[in-house]
């Protein structure tokens, strides 16, 4: 059965909505024009389409198991590098950036167990989300995770272009279960995952992860 985010619910009614009125509206304007009313009719529709296949919810339900990290949202590795993290840790770590088109779920998920430790939101610009000062200069939220296996780690929900909204349910001083639902980012964003130096990657660059599926990093 098809889920959808409960982030959603307004935006799919008012679509739901908006589509009825076009169809209806186009049969009353252009019902003497068949293809140009099928035309705005099929337009509407798609229109419908498109947004409940953004706001979809698949269950993916896992066992949480602290010595995997698993991917927070569905999308590309954009990034995988070691960067010196200016926020919270003031030191280098383990880039892992993940790249999620208008297509994909963007629920985003706990990668791991832990007690949240820290958890800010920073408003900023809309550049594309793979743009390579959209880490700090984007609207974002910063989450670190204090973990069983891996210490600390830390998650960046940024924004992109077409992002005007970042939704984010950590508390500090929560606990928090791996593959529970952490938020939502709509139309378009990029989640930075902030790892330990010398955490061993079960990923390569430009491989395509799913939230609750991939996993990101194993302890042996």
């Amino acid at each position: 059965m098809l889920h959808f985010h409960k982030e959603g619910a307004k935006t799919i009614l008012g679509a739901c909505l908006l589509t009825v009125a076009i169809v209806f509206a186009a049969d009353y304007f252009f019902k003497e024009n068949f293809w140009l009313l099928k035309t705005v009719q099929i337009i509407a529709l798609v229109f419908l389409i498109i947004i409940l296949q953004f706001f979809r919810n698949p269950n993916r339900s896992i066992r949480p198991e602290d010595r995997t990290l698993v991917a927070p949202v569905d999308g590309k590795v954009v990034v995988i590098e070691e960067v010196y993290e200016s926020e919270y840790f003031k030191d280098k770590r383990l880039q892992v950036s993940i790249f999620m088109s208008p297509i994909n779920v963007h629920v985003t998920r706990y990668a791991a167990s832990g007690k949240i430790n820290f958890s800010k939101y920073h408003p900023g610009k809309f550049l594309v989300a793979w743009h390579p000062k959209a880490s700090e200069e984007n609207e974002r939220t910063t989450i670190v995770i204090e973990t069983q296996e891996f210490g600390e780690i830390l998650y960046r929900q940024i924004a992109g272009a077409l992002a005007k909204r970042i939704v984010n349910y950590a508390v500090e001083g929560t606990q928090v279960v791996q593959g529970d639902d952490a938020g939502f980012i709509k139309f378009g964003s990029r989640v930075d995952l902030f790892l330990p130096l010398g955490t061993e990657l079960n990923v390569k660059l430009n491989e395509v992860v799913k939230g609750n599926k991939t996993i990101i990093a194993q302890k042996s």
